[in-house]
């Protein structure tokens, strides 16, 4: 069987099936991806280069649209040599929404299609109108949140099946869709993020372990999709309140979905400008290696995830597979998998104050959380463990190729 995967950064939400498909016989796996990506891949991966931006004059809401379709073309263009030579996908694994694979159906109309549905937009549940409740009156973002589902309609259409990660995820997709849609996340690594109670690590020249007080947050970006305002006021009523507190943040100071500050700083910088935290117990360690991420997760008091109604972080269930106790927002995508007092805390997105207060009671307190840890833990190696997810994923793969996806 031949597999292309379509993925603008890969491998991306493939890693763990890729990994799990090397060396089966009869497989044959090449990669698309943007030919900036740097990222490490054991099998062959085809480059693809938009060759311009969107132009100046093209409507804004048409401007994530127009872009999708110029990436599209780039990988129609970097495939067509493939397919004059004879080379043929038996099915296509796509990343849909950004048109990599928006145009493969037309070189390749017998490749079945196997689309993973990651965000549709819906304006009146987007992470906009949440995090800034008046903008339900803006024509404009009206109009640019649904336009910029064309391309990933399209992807639905031309789609022989698809897959989606979460229950909240696929609840935003047209219902129209649903029953061509597996209900399947790509899995956590459970063997690697497990708990060690000796676990320890090394920041800023000091030994930190479980038991200490120590607070953590990750996210790609330091922005208002991932509740970084929020956690960074809570960080400083939380050094306040306990002077031996250590805020340990893990990602970069960056945007990754949000848009920038109109003053041009970091949300980062603004934030220690607005809310004081100590430096010496304030550990911004910026982008690092899997082994620091679980070593902090494993000697946290409790672990901070927050997120706007968007797509969910692997981060959340690989704090939770180590055990940590994870303190999250009372949001759907975090109630796919938290039950508030069961294997994990939830706590309201906008409220700081009561986030830093439970904070102070996993400090405090770490005995009586000692069952929601093992719960937390418990929960994802029920039900996202990847070595029974990708056996499932390569089964779906299987059935998409030969024409029965929803047959036995």
């Amino acid at each position: 069987m031949r597999i292309l995967f379509l993925h603008n950064n890969f491998p991306g939400q493939y890693a763990r099936i890729v990994k799990y498909l090397e060396g089966k016989p009869g497989i044959e796996m090449v990669a698309g991806s943007l030919a900036t990506n740097r990222q490490p891949t054991s099998i062959r991966r085809i480059g693809y280069k938009p060759h311009r931006a969107p132009g100046e004059g093209t409507h804004f809401a048409l401007r994530f649209t127009e872009k999708a379709v110029i990436q599209g073309q780039s990988v129609y263009q970097a495939f067509m040599t493939a397919r004059k030579r004879g080379w043929a996908p038996d099915i296509i694994l796509a990343h849909s929404g950004y048109g990599d694979s928006l145009f493969l159906k037309d070189l390749w109309p017998d490749a079945k299609m196997l689309s993973y549905l990651e965000w549709y937009y819906n304006f009146r549940e987007s992470e906009a109108v949440f995090l800034a409740p008046e903008s339900i009156e803006d024509p404009h973002l009206q109009l640019s949140v649904r336009m910029k589902n064309t391309v990933f309609l399209h992807d639905l259409v031309a789609m022989d099946w698809g897959q989606c990660p979460t229950p909240y995820q696929k609840s935003q997709i047209p219902k129209v869709f649903h029953d061509r849609i597996s209900l399947l996340h790509d899995g956590i690594d459970t063997a690697f993020f497990a708990p060690d109670p000796s676990a320890t690590v090394s920041i800023g020249g000091r030994t930190f372990r479980r038991g200490d007080p120590v607070i953590s947050y990750v996210s790609r970006g330091m922005e208002p999709m991932r509740g970084f305002p929020q956690f960074m006021e809570a960080a400083s009523i939380l050094h306040k309140e306990r002077p031996d507190a250590h805020v340990v943040v893990i990602g970069e100071d960056k945007i990754a979905y949000s848009a920038e500050r109109p003053d041009g700083r970091t949300y980062l910088q603004w934030a220690l400008e607005t809310f004081p935290v100590d430096p010496d117990r304030f550990h911004f360690l910026g982008k690092q290696p899997l082994e620091m991420l679980r070593d902090v997760f494993r000697v946290s008091a409790a672990h901070v995830y927050l997120t706007a109604p968007f797509v969910l972080s692997w981060s959340m269930m690989e704090a939770m597979s180590t055990g940590a106790l994870v303190v999250g927002s009372d949001t759907a995508p975090v109630r796919d998998v938290i039950a508030d007092g069961e294997n994990g805390i939830l706590v309201p997105f906008f409220e700081p104050r009561l986030l830093a207060g439970r904070l102070c009671e996993a400090i405090d307190a770490p005995a009586r959380f000692v069952a929601i840890r093992a719960n937390a833990r418990a929960t994802i190696v029920e039900r996202f463990d990847a070595r029974d997810l990708t056996k499932a994923y390569f089964d779906l793969i299987e059935k998409v190729a030969n024409g029965r996806p929803g047959g036995a």
